[in-house]
């Protein structure tokens, strides 16, 4: 009822109010410097009113609540374009390391190297019997070797070192969905709707994911209080509530999906690393067979893009694999990775007898990959992949840290690499294809194979032989010379393979790389009469290794057009399959008089002085080759040229990071900005609060003193 005492609760209700708001609005000049802080403020409204004569008389005011200011709309626009933000910030500093591998200094570098290559055996076919040049021309070789395996070394060793940070940020994604589950735990048990707001709590939540957002694209459904859902843009849940999900950085494995009317009761297995990620699909029903000639085998396409697109050969026709058994595991393209298939319980054998179907799908994951795990035993590989059209897969990872390092490693580094060995692969083809079919000072007593097969019965040219060049292999033959070695005057030849088996029908079978092994090669020299009678050949660590028969005889070699000697690395320069592996041939490296400059002429005469061979070799520089990627497929350009665009793309690449950054940087900031002005503390606007609080604590408490006063002087009145 109204009255004196009503005056008096007025009073105290406006001492209340206001002390609340001072210590709030004290609380937020405290935190000015606070990182993540939300200024608060305290929710006044007016306390309930009496009826009364002459009318509704009020009560005074009532300090409802203290709540953040805070716009969550803007919030989670931050948290997209801020988990974009950190994507291309880590795939700029990554690239830009990447740069210092292929900058051309002036007169050194690895471009310059190159140069300088082709420049001695333009010396040498000048000079072809000059000792100090073949010896020169070993420096340099060396040099340019020495800048491939560094420049390959170093993107191995960034391409490697990034897996570990990947590791940290899965560690601490982790770590930061249980800690927000556990905020979500406490704000459930803390807040009273309307009258108990735990707003440091919500700090903490809201700085927390800021945190993972920085880590990894997230997406906010906040239902209020501890109800909020946080998912990939993609769905998958890592928060709900209290309950959260986990994420696993796990090694290289492989999953199958058969059609429904499939039995295929085998298993697809692999060896080898990649950078890509391999979907295998049967294009043509069949079983798994133990050699490529075996009977309705089946064929699988291959897709590195999840089965979006599949790759094909220059013709546009889809390059396929036939499904083997371990024996004759086959590579898969531009790869180091073998692939066969094998029983659940035993990878090395296949007693299955059911076939495969058209559809069914094998996923090959030859590297570490993030897999999201909603129970103990169900997973899905959500690891952040790049389209063949350059888009994301939006079912994956699409931002943060986390993708910005899988970009790196996978999409960006681990092109770059397959694009450089390509070039180094060919490098080494295209040199030692010429360098196979010449004569240098001198000619082999024995010769050793530097290339070896998985299988010595497999066709050399099929890919499940294992051999590194088998795609270069083509139909025809070799020519061998004998000479004598005391004399140097030959001594029969040109001789060829005949590998039909029939010596005496005088009709020469050339060597055809889709049905000839290596033993066919072998045994192609050792049972020829023509031939056996000053070689021999053998089969050690599946390479190939021809001898002459005694101390009489020499051997070189002429015309190859097989490309059989190249690919088995016989008579070559160089040795190797790639940046990493690049290296002299023993036999060059060691005499220097075994480096070809020249051909055996018409008359099987090996002149000193020709230089056809070092001139060959010289005009590679200029010289149109065809480079295939699986990323780009096939291109035509010089050595020179593709390596240079080579170099020209990794600055491409690391600008578009650059742009890319710095765009999605502007919009994080500007909205982080206009956040902070919702919710950031503004010291002028506090002390103008805190003089009006401080003038209503004082008026209140006023009110108090006239309240006791009017109390007095009623009780004086009492006689």
């Amino acid at each position: 009822m109204s009255g004196i005492g009503s005056v008096l609760n007025i009073g105290k209700l406006g001492l209340f109010a206001s002390q609340s708001s001072i210590e709030t609005t004290g609380n937020n000049i405290a935190n000015v410097n606070t990182p993540d802080y939300s200024r608060r403020r305290v929710i006044l409204e007016e306390a309930p009113s009496i009826d009364f004569s002459p009318g509704q008389l009020g009560t005074g005011v009532l300090a409802k609540e203290v709540t953040r200011i805070f716009d969550n709309f803007i919030e989670k626009q931050y948290l997209n374009k801020y988990s974009d933000q950190e994507r291309w910030r880590t795939l700029y500093e990554n690239l830009d390391s990447v740069q210092t591998s292929f900058k051309n200094k002036e007169g050194a570098g690895l471009s310059s190297a190159l140069e300088k290559f082709f420049n001695s055996w333009q010396s040498l076919a000048q000079r072809p019997d000059d000792t100090s040049v073949r010896t020169s021309i070993l420096g340099d070789t060396y040099n340019l070797i020495q800048a491939i395996n560094i420049a390959s070394t170093d993107l191995e060793r960034m391409q490697s070192q990034i897996n570990d940070f990947i590791q940290q940020d899965v560690d601490q994604a982790n770590k930061l969905i249980q800690e927000i589950a556990e905020v979500n735990r406490q704000i459930t048990a803390h807040e009273v709707p309307g009258k108990n707001n735990p707003n440091e709590l919500y700090d903490k939540r809201n700085k927390l994911m800021r945190e993972l957002a920085k880590l990894m694209d997230i997406n906010v459904v906040d239902h209020g209080g501890g109800d909020l859902l946080i998912s990939t843009r993609s769905g998958y849940t890592l928060v709900d509530g209290v309950e959260h999900y986990r994420l696993s950085l796990e090694g290289p494995q492989s999953s199958q999906s058969l059609v429904p009317t499939s039995s295929f009761d085998g298993q697809v297995y692999f060896t080898g690393s990649d950078e890509y990620e391999y979907t295998l699909q049967v294009d043509t029903a069949g079983t798994v067979g133990t050699s490529t000639s075996t009977p309705g085998v089946a064929r699988l396409k291959i897709s590195i893009d999840g089965g979006k697109t599949w790759l094909k050969d220059s013709s546009g026709n889809y390059i396929t694999i036939p499904a083997l058994d371990y024996n004759n595991r086959v590579s898969l393209p531009n790869s180091d990775v073998e692939v066969w298939f094998g029983d659940p319980s035993n990878p090395s054998t296949y007693t299955g007898t059911n076939q495969l179907q058209v559809g069914d799908t094998f996923t090959i994951v030859p590297k570490h990959g993030l897999y999201w795990y909603k129970t103990s035993s169900s997973k899905v590989n959500i690891t952040p992949m790049i389209m063949g059209n350059g888009e994301d897969n939006t079912r994956r990872l699409v931002g943060g840290t986390l993708t910005g390092s899988f970009n790196f490693r996978d999409n960006y580094i681990g092109q770059i690499r397959e694009q450089f060995n390509e070039f180094t692969k060919e490098l080494i083809w295209e040199v030692n294809r010429i360098h196979s079919q010449g004569v240098g000072l001198k000619k082999f007593a024995e010769i050793s194979g530097t290339y070896s097969v998985n299988n010595t019965s497999a066709p050399l040219g099929s890919n499940s032989s294992g051999l590194p060049f088998y795609d270069k292999l083509q139909e025809g033959n070799i020519e061998f010379y004998i000479y004598n070695n005391t004399t140097d005057e030959l001594t029969s030849g040109p001789l060829f393979l005949d590998m039909d088996g029939n010596y005496t029908d005088n009709i020469r079978t050339n060597f055809d790389p889709s049905k000839h092994s290596l033993r066919d090669v072998a045994d192609a020299i050792n049972n020829d009469p023509r031939l056996n009678t000053f070689l021999s050949a053998s089969i050690m660590d599946n390479k190939l290794i021809i001898k002459t028969r005694n101390s009489n005889y020499r051997v070189c070699f002429g015309r190859d057009s097989s490309g059989l000697l190249a690919a088995l690395g016989l008579n070559t320069f160089f040795e190797g399959t790639g940046a990493s592996t690049l290296a002299m041939n023993p036999n060059v490296n060691k005499n220097i008089d075994f480096i070809s400059t020249g051909r055996v002429n018409g008359g099987g005469e090996t002149n000193p002085g020709d230089n056809t061979i070092a001139n060959e070799i010289a005009a590679l520089q200029h010289k149109k080759v065809s480079f295939t990627t699986k990323a780009e497929g096939t291109t035509s350009d010089t050595l020179e040229g593709y390596y240079n665009s080579l170099t020209a793309n990794v600055g491409a690449y690391t600008s578009r990071a650059d742009y890319n950054y710095k765009f999605y940087q502007s919009l994080a900031n500007d909205l982080d900005a206009r956040q902070k002005e919702t919710s950031g503390v503004n010291l002028d606007e506090e002390m103008s609060n805190l003089l009006k609080f401080q003038q209503a604590y004082t008026a209140a408490a006023k009110l108090i003193t006239i309240s006791e006063k009017m109390m007095s002087t009623v009780i004086e009145m009492i006689p």
